[in-house]
């Protein structure tokens, strides 16, 4: 009964996230049912390749929409620092690296612009971000004077695509990929422990040490099982390592930062903030600086994968963006997300976007399917949130 007791507890402890988790487990297992191939080690792969790009925005949207902002820009942004990159490095016949630097500092400036406006000017995120949308799209147009540029090739080309194998041999699979994936194992294990006895040298509440125990071997299980996956086909994408690292530093940003405990708390209550002696219009200013440096990472990411730049990139990103967030357990009013529920918001909706491609989905379906998936999220974060009004 105790094990019981405590399996209930740690789910509704935080209802909302154990939610998501629980419908992202149902969705995985029913394409695995309906289709033979959504688990192979291929699949597995294209899949990394195919939505790492919306993932790298999530991160930077879910820290906007904590801060009780929007952007609605990112994916003309995605489009015009693609193609200052291939401007650079193709029509230039400039280094890889000065195309990835020049894309940088446009996502960097477009951060400045769209910051100033919102928090020095005053003008909503809404309104800015929107112009921004158009603003930032017509000077894509300008850039590539409305034309295509492929291809880059060589290492650029290897940033979204290229795989790092063969470094300690394996027969069948990539070893180094095996030895990655079990350092990440034995690092989560080791913060979780760390966290654990943070939380009782406070006496505060925490699950039973059995249930903690089957939580780091049911997570190790998975994850080794998907790194073999990768192994098995052609190895750790280097947009994986890329992805990864923008969520270990962004999820220590907002968990252990004193920047992000502020951005919880101008998003949670402005006025409070601005009383405790937060810098309001600081918090939203680099809140949009880094939104605009993520969004020429997911340009870069995806000019890469597309080998060209286009002056239709990033199409609709935004909303890919936004729904990853709000899926993944982040409240419309603000103060309230995470950079893993962003993650596992998009992995939804990368699953679902695979998922029915496999099946041979028309495209109209899946853009309704994934349209009532954010309406019954959002639907349920409101009634999770009376829910607990009533409660208390």
């Amino acid at each position: 009964m105790n094990a019981i007791a405590s399996v209930r507890d740690a789910l509704t402890r935080n209802m909302r996230q154990s939610g998501i988790l629980i419908a992202f487990v149902a969705i995985v297992v029913l394409f695995a049912a309906l289709h033979e191939s959504f688990l192979s080690p291929t699949n597995l792969t294209n899949l990394i390749l195919q939505y790492s790009y919306i993932l790298i925005l999530a991160i930077g949207m879910v820290m906007v929409i904590i801060a009780g902002q929007i952007d609605l820009s990112v994916g003309s942004v995605v489009a015009l620092t693609g193609a200052v990159s291939a401007a650079v490095v193709i029509r230039e016949g400039m280094p890889w690296w000065a195309g990835v630097l020049a894309a940088l500092v446009v996502g960097l400036l477009v951060g400045i612009w769209q910051g100033f406006w919102v928090a020095y000017v005053g003008i909503p995120g809404f309104i800015v971000t929107l112009a921004g949308m158009l603003l930032f799209r017509g000077l894509t147009f300008l850039v590539l004077d409305n034309r295509s540029l492929s291809p880059f090739g060589g290492t650029y080309y290897d940033i979204a695509n290229g795989f790092l194998n063969g470094l300690f041999g394996g027969y069948g699979y990539d070893v180094f990929t095996l030895v990655i994936f079990g350092i990440a194992v034995v690092g989560y294990a080791v913060s979780q422990w760390r966290s654990r006895q943070g939380k009782l040298a406070y006496q505060q509440s925490v699950e039973s040490l059995p249930l903690f125990v089957l939580k780091l071997v049911v997570v190790a299980a998975v994850v080794m099982w998907f790194g073999y996956q990768l192994a098995s086909s052609r190895g750790l994408p280097v947009v994986l390592i890329i992805l990864a690292v923008l969520i270990i530093a962004y999820t220590l940003v907002t968990q252990k930062s004193v920047f992000g405990r502020h951005i919880y708390a101008v998003g949670g209550n402005r006025h409070a903030a601005e009383l405790s002696g937060v810098s309001v219009r600081k918090i939203n200013f680099w809140v949009f600086v880094n939104m605009g440096v993520l969004a020429s990472v997911a340009g870069i990411v995806f000019s890469s994968r597309m080998n060209s730049a286009q002056p239709g990139a990033g199409n609709m990103f935004e909303l890919d963006a936004i729904a990853a967030c709000f899926i993944g357990g982040a409240s419309t009013t603000g103060g309230v997300g995470r950079v893993g529920g962003a993650m596992i918001g998009g992995l939804i909706m990368a699953v679902m976007s695979n998922g029915m491609q496999l099946m041979g989905i028309p495209q109209p379906w899946q853009q309704v399917v994934k349209g009532l998936v954010l309406l019954l999220a959002v639907a349920f974060d409101i009634w999770n949130k009376k829910r607990a009004a009533v409660a208390r």
